[in-house]
């Protein structure tokens, strides 16, 4: 329900971004504790160490990863990305004249 009311906002020329609507909207009906998933979880900290030490999460190139696991890299990648950028956003925010 929540994925397509951000759809429907959208189609009014509005450009919500998916993923942010969703973790807003959360706390209103549900704890993040009950949300969290350990497998999820477990590929978080997969990624973060594969991109940290730049060791493949399974043996072999790139042809030799599951691609469950490829398209799972790409959603964390992206998901960090955004909470980088409002992380960055909120400091620019606090101190307008210093360039972070």
């Amino acid at each position: 329900m929540l994925i397509e009311e951000v759809y429907e906002n959208n189609q009014g020329g509005n450009k919500f971004d998916l993923s942010s609507s969703i973790t807003a909207q959360i706390p209103f009906f549900a704890c993040f504790n009950n949300i969290l998933d350990k497998k999820i979880q477990k590929d978080i900290q997969r990624y973060l160490y594969c991109t940290e030490t730049n060791v493949p999460p399974y043996k072999g190139d790139y042809n030799n990863q599951p691609a469950l696991w490829v398209e799972k890299f790409f959603i964390i990648k992206e998901a960090l990305a955004k909470y980088e950028k409002r992380i960055i956003d909120a400091r620019r925010k606090e101190k307008p004249n210093n360039k972070i």
